[in-house]
């Protein structure tokens, strides 16, 4: 023996602790009441059966020498049986039944302060407790799963001990020959004395956020059971604390050297809320609260959102708008208003609209962007699918609606998505919720989004003359759900043109002096001089500030309306519904309107931290629907507003020529011969004559006749014979 083993050994005996005794300490002091509660309700069905342990606290704890909490992230298994060890030895749970049931009981671990990245994770993680953050992409159904399995010999009938069954793999059996009777026999599972748990798969993928340009988000394995189960639904965030695990991949028979992961999960945290991942620390909050009081404030967001596009003012202030939001309600009769504001820009080619969009999505720390060419119903809301995971079973997909959950989805291209596609989209902007019945898996998915549209006219340019449902490739039910439209379109102008110009030759110089000072810096450029020249295009509010600002207010702004900010709201609703007052004139407006001026003025509200929605946010507001209502319901014929040109697609008085045209054809068919046979028939030249001798345009007449034949309201069996239908 070396001189120096016994001593080493002797010392290394020293330093065994009683591990248990140590765990029903830390117990002891900080979690009896939940010990307590778990032995009240244990006999109940649905019982609490979970201890869950702050490893935070565990952590304070660790420090006095006993390193528990290192030990947890380096064999979590043993820790987990150690903590189960100290509950059943020192009696920690009383139970109202006598047969000890401490074994059963399940320790959770949360709130791990390093988090690992899905993609970070290597072999040297396998066995270890890790925590991933991520978004729920699939769920199976709850399944049982056998833990224990005793089996009864069919030779002798003779039981045997409880059997352990692997998480993933092959079911197993006993060995062939019967301990009791010696002979090789088939053995049969006693359902009735085994042991199974409830369990179900979730994979999770990456946050998008989190990702660099082009990579393809990864995803992982989760097996979660027991009351762990039914708890995420598909596009949920979630951190999942959890051991690694691995399992060995086969080839039919032929087993692999490779290796598949995936966790074995121990607890999950919901992070829900929108921006909870932004932090926010006491000199945030200081420069925050300066900035609120700030009498530019609304200028200088506005002019923070995509600096690179000129001028747009007041699309770029409503687009700060969005991101701060009205209050999502929900009524004691169950009732859900939306806070999430809707908006679409419409506009000639060549005017920024997706360089906004994206440039929205990298302010929202939840944003997902997407063309609507590239994207189909399947995409934008869930989709049921069957593949390897979940044994072959139908699984919900979410998609980017579900995905920007509580944050903001930008959708590029509307006016080129299929038909079908875009009727997805109704229930998500309004009720914020995704039914989906398919494949037997009826489900209800939550898109609590705001949803940023663009969309170009079919023509090529817009035609302020042309109804917008006429010009947009989008059903007049989807566009009414917009609480925000702007029509951005490209006119020539001597002066605007020139400041255009010099932006943009201003703002590639910019990118130029820079990716020319990173390859080589450049002399007699000092940083205060490089500022002044990149002025023009930084934004005036550093993004991450404005992150914070948003994330601030919207965790701690709850505004109030104010009496007087009512009154305005409610007087500028009557006088535009004042506006058709007779039954003859169009309606101006539908008390949508109301709700969007309601939610535009509490995100008003919110940029300047208030309580309170003023008159200030009232007025504000106002100004910019009345912009929008006169791109959108101005009817130039009658030289008023109508909002049926964009709820229906059809004005007042197109619905009146259509009206007209029927009564027209109705009043020849209704005639008879002299033989007394009855007309079915109008002669089409006759109708026109009729409808332009009571003031209409002929050539509009006979467009009208056109569209109702494509309606199939009518059909022209023969040239020039018309016919109702």
């Amino acid at each position: 023996m070396l001189p120096f083993e016994g001593a080493d050994s002797q010392s290394e005996a020293a330093k065994v602790t009683d591990k248990a005794g140590d765990w029903a300490k830390f117990l002891k002091k900080y979690y009896m009441a939940e010990l307590g509660e778990i032995g009240r309700e244990y006999s109940f069905q649905n019982s609490k059966k979970s201890l869950v342990i702050d490893y935070q606290k565990l952590e304070k704890w660790g420090r006095k020498g006993l390193g528990l909490a290192d030990e947890l992230l380096k064999n979590p298994s043993k820790v987990i049986g150690d903590v189960k060890d100290a509950v059943k030895t020192y009696n920690l749970i009383f139970t109202k039944e006598e047969e000890d049931k401490a074994d059963e009981i399940n320790i959770r671990f949360i709130k791990l302060p390093k988090r690992t990245n899905i993609r970070d994770i290597r072999s040297s993680h396998i066995n270890t407790f890790i925590s991933v953050e991520g978004i729920v992409r699939k769920v199976t159904e709850v399944r049982p799963r056998l833990v224990y399995g005793v089996f009864r010999c069919l030779n002798c009938g003779t039981l045997t001990q409880p059997y352990a069954q692997p998480s993933f793999g092959a079911f197993t059996e006993p060995y062939r020959n019967c301990t009791q009777c010696e002979r090789q026999t088939k053995f049969e599972l006693v359902p009735a004395l085994s042991k199974f748990v409830d369990t179900q798969k979730v994979r999770i993928q990456e946050s998008p956020e989190g990702l660099r340009g082009g990579e393809q988000p990864q995803s992982l394995d989760v097996d979660i059971t027991d009351d762990l189960v039914s708890n995420v639904s598909p596009g949920d965030r979630v951190i999942i604390n959890g051991i690694m695990r691995s399992y060995q991949k086969t080839n039919g028979t032929t087993k692999s050297p490779l290796f598949d992961l995936y966790l074995q999960a121990n607890s999950i945290e919901m992070s829900e809320k929108e921006f909870e991942e932004v932090d926010i620390s006491e000199e945030d909050e200081k420069e925050i609260l300066e900035l609120s009081r700030d009498p530019e404030i609304y200028r200088k967001f506005g002019h923070s959102i995509a600096p690179s596009i000129y001028g747009n003012d007041e699309v770029k202030e409503s687009i700060a708008l969005i991101l701060f939001g009205g209050v999502m309600k929900t009524l004691p009769d169950g009732t859900h208003l939306r806070g999430d504001i809707h908006m679409l820009l419409v506009g000639d080619p060549g005017i920024a609209k997706s360089q906004m969009l994206r440039y929205v999505i990298r302010l929202a720390p939840r944003g997902i962007y997407t063309s609507g060419k590239s994207s189909t119903s399947a995409g934008l809301t869930a989709t049921a699918v069957k593949d390897d995971f979940g044994d072959g079973r139908w699984t919900l997909e979410a998609g980017a609606l579900v995905l920007a959950d509580m944050g903001i989805a930008a959708v590029d291209e509307m006016d080129k998505m299929d038909k079908d596609d875009r009727s997805s989209l109704h229930e998500a902007m309004e009720q914020q919720s995704i039914s989906v019945a398919k494949a037997g898996i009826t489900a209800t998915l939550r898109s609590r989004c705001a949803l940023l549209g663009a969309a170009n006219p079919k023509m090529g340019r817009f035609d302020q003359y042309g109804s917008i449902s006429e010009q947009i490739n989008m059903p007049p039910s989807l566009l009414s759900r917009f609480d925000l439209i702007f029509i951005m379109r490209d006119r020539p102008d001597q002066q605007l043109d020139r400041a255009i110009g010099e932006h943009i030759l201003k703002a590639h110089e910019v990118g130029e002096l820079l990716e020319l000072n990173n390859k080589s810096p450049i002399e007699n450029l000092s940083e205060d001089g490089l500022n002044n020249r990149l002025a023009p295009v930084t934004p005036e509010i550093d993004p991450v500030l404005f992150r914070k600002y948003v994330a601030y207010s919207k965790r701690n702004c709850i505004p109030q309306i104010s009496k007087e900010a009512r009154e305005i709201l409610i007087q500028y609703y009557l006088n535009l519904r004042g506006l058709a007052a007779d039954n003859s004139k169009p309606v101006p407006v539908t008390a949508r309107q109301l709700e969007a001026l309601v939610r535009l003025a509490e995100a008003s509200a919110r940029v300047r931290l208030s309580p309170t929605v003023d008159e200030s946010d009232a007025s504000r507001v106002i100004k910019i629907v009345d912009r929008c209502l006169r791109d959108v319901a101005y009817d130039p014929n009658t030289n008023s507003f109508d909002i049926d040109r964009l709820e229906t697609g059809f004005s007042q008085q197109k619905r009146n020529m259509f009206r007209d045209i029927i009564d027209e054809i109705k009043k020849y068919t209704e005639k008879t011969t002299d033989d007394g046979k009855r007309v079915d028939f109008a002669q089409k030249d006759k109708v026109i004559e009729g409808l332009v001798a009571k003031g209409y345009n002929k050539e509009e007449v006979k467009k009208r006749i056109d569209e109702l034949h494509k309606d199939g309201q009518i059909m022209e069996p023969r040239n020039g014979i018309l016919k109702l239908l």
